[in-house]
């Protein structure tokens, strides 16, 4: 490809000479013959101080925000910024294709994006899906490593999308990609709100900034649908001018709502309230779990698809791997394991066993190491007012000392009468949990959720708990 198709749209500050281009990358170590590098100076490394070395390895040219004194450089206004345009000319611009849907929020993203996926799947739509658990393209999986990829996999996945006949794609747009332009150039048919919390303020380090990445999805939106519920429902989207739709369990004038709502231990049901009236049996238990599918049938709604339909697929849902997912152990207690890593997460999915619970709720929990470190005594204190019996116990520690992480934790447990104990090692905890339960238990192992792997001080291990409680049951 010619290198002025991929700089099609973008600003460029200088004249430059034609080349053509095999690949682009922001990563030095992929950087071939032929290669276009684009120079982008984050937290730790600048890239513009490679810029002669790749031309050097072999690259056709470098994209630059300033001048580097090299014969074959592009020099535009920002590199971050520009870098989505850039591999989206590269693929073809395979968005501009599809029906984007994006979510955004603190909890219930990943879930709520299964969810439409499996209503316009069983209403005959080809749909793919990018998350935190995998990307889809129909039923093919692809590893996620990222919740929103960077852009060149972005694009790549959207490419592939588009050659598999995907008419929708259905994503996790974090804040963090927000923010870093992950998604820049992006024009979404419909973004979704589903709530903000605490959470990711070790990279934000404001609740302003994190707030405003998060509106920054409904700037590129046609319709927005948020939830009324959330004291930042509205404002995430006030004054722009995308369509709002909203959708709320206690408030009666959302556009959709949720009434007569009855838990139960194998999911919820409650009547959608629009200008018709559904009857909605959602097989994933837990209060979030109203929300969540919701959500989702608001969006598919907006979309056209009939209601009954949509309260059809819903009734069919299979939940998500890690989303208060239940691992069969044959015993008389229940072990449910839950990606909940957050104080609001924490909060939600314990409030939600205790509306189901016949005896106690024993919460086996950490925090990681290397983020923010104010979630800590938030998510202990919740987690003891919460539970009947708390094990405290160590998650992705990374580069932190585990022991160091823990007292954190237990200094919001302080005056909370709720009984506790300490066991480092995670797989000790489950194993002493289990061995601990009672008749009618239900433990929650709180934080790892879909993951396979924790990150030690040492480095990374498989530890995948569904593995682990199959192992304890053996022995």
């Amino acid at each position: 490809m010619k290198l002025s198709e991929i700089l099609k749209g973008i600003e460029v500050l200088n004249s430059y000479e034609e080349a053509e281009i095999l690949d682009v990358t922001q990563d030095s170590r992929l950087v071939k013959e032929g290669s276009l590098f684009v120079c982008v100076k984050g937290n730790t490394f600048d890239g513009h101080s490679l810029a002669k070395e790749m031309l050097e390895k072999g690259a056709a040219a470098v994209i630059t925000q300033r001048d580097l004194g090299l014969e074959k450089q592009v020099i535009v206004s920002d590199t971050r910024q520009i870098f989505s345009s850039v591999c989206a000319n590269f693929f073809g611009n395979p968005a501009d294709k599809l029906k984007l849907i994006g979510l955004t929020g603190t909890n219930g993203k990943t879930t709520t994006t299964f969810l439409i996926k499996q209503i316009l799947e069983q209403t005959g739509k080809k749909v793919g899906l990018i998350g935190t658990v995998q990307n889809m393209i129909g039923n093919e999986v692809f590893p996620a490593k990222y919740t929103t990829p960077d852009p060149y996999e972005l694009q790549s996945l959207f490419k592939k999308m588009v050659e598999a006949g995907c008419e929708y794609c259905v994503m996790e747009v974090s804040s963090q990609a927000l923010a870093q332009g992950r998604v820049n150039g992006l024009h979404f048919l419909i973004g979704a709100f589903t709530n903000l919390t605490q959470d990711h303020l070790d990279y934000h380090k404001t609740w302003d900034n994190y707030f405003n990445s998060k509106r920054i999805l409904f700037e590129n939106s046609d319709i927005a649908v948020t939830n009324s519920d959330d004291e930042n429902g509205f404002k995430i989207v006030d004054n722009l001018s995308c369509k709002v739709l909203t959708y709320g369990v206690n408030a009666d004038n959302a556009d959709y709502c949720a009434k007569n709502v009855r838990f139960k231990a194998d999911g919820v049901e409650y009547e959608l309230v629009a200008d018709f009236i559904g009857r909605v049996s959602c097989p994933i238990p837990g209060r979030f779990s109203v929300y969540n599918s919701l959500c989702a049938a608001s969006i598919a709604i907006a979309l056209g698809i009939d209601y009954k339909a949509v309260i059809s697929a819903i009734s069919k849902s299979n939940g998500v791997k890690g989303r208060i997912e239940v691992v069969p152990t044959d015993t008389d207690y229940t072990v449910i394991i839950d990606y909940a890593h957050s104080p609001d997460g924490l909060e939600n999915i314990i409030r939600s066993l205790r509306e189901i619970a016949k005896n106690r709720v024993v919460t086996v929990f950490g925090c990681g190491g290397d983020r923010d470190k104010t979630k800590r005594p938030k998510m202990g204190r919740i987690a003891a007012e919460l539970s009947d019996f708390c094990v405290v116990t160590s998650d992705n520690p990374r580069s932190e000392n585990p022991t160091a992480i823990i007292e954190d934790i237990l200094a919001g447990m302080q005056n909370i009468s709720t009984p506790f104990t300490v066991v480092e090692s995670r797989r000790d905890a489950i194993r002493w949990a289990m061995e601990h339960a009672q008749k009618d238990d239900i433990i929650l192992l709180a934080g790892k959720g879909h993951e396979t792997y924790q990150i030690l001080p040492t480095g990374t291990i498989h530890f995948d708990e569904r593995e682990v409680i199959a192992e304890i049951l053996e022995k």
